[in-house]
């Protein structure tokens, strides 16, 4: 089992800690390449370095674009409302060149604490 460090805004995060939000969703590019399942992720709040919450991963979906893994999911397991929400967010993030380069990930996991 390896533990793996990974950032996140303050809202995804307190979704996270909430336990409304049970997917995680990255681009696949070479740090999340190697993400196993049964890892632990310790996502940290970007306003708040001092807060943490640390996951277990029970799932790793591949796809080819964000669209198609907010699509095939239940999108509230994102923590938003429609396919059409988690779009508008992810893509302030990241482009469709990288999108297509990459594929994307969609990270299951459990919240430990």
């Amino acid at each position: 089992m390896t533990t793996h460090h990974l950032k996140l805004h303050h809202e995804p995060f307190t979704v996270i800690v909430s336990g409304r939000k049970t997917i995680e969703s990255r681009l696949y590019d070479e740090k999340r390449q190697k993400i196993q399942l049964g890892d632990r992720i310790i996502f940290t709040n970007s306003d708040d370095l001092n807060q943490t919450a640390t996951v277990t991963v029970i799932g790793l979906l591949r796809y080819a674009t964000f669209h198609n893994l907010f699509l095939h999911n239940d999108p509230q397991k994102f923590g938003g409302e429609s396919v059409e929400w988690l779009e508008n967010q992810i893509n302030e993030f990241y482009s469709v060149e990288d999108q297509e380069l990459y594929g994307v990930l969609g990270i299951e996991f459990e919240y430990e604490g």
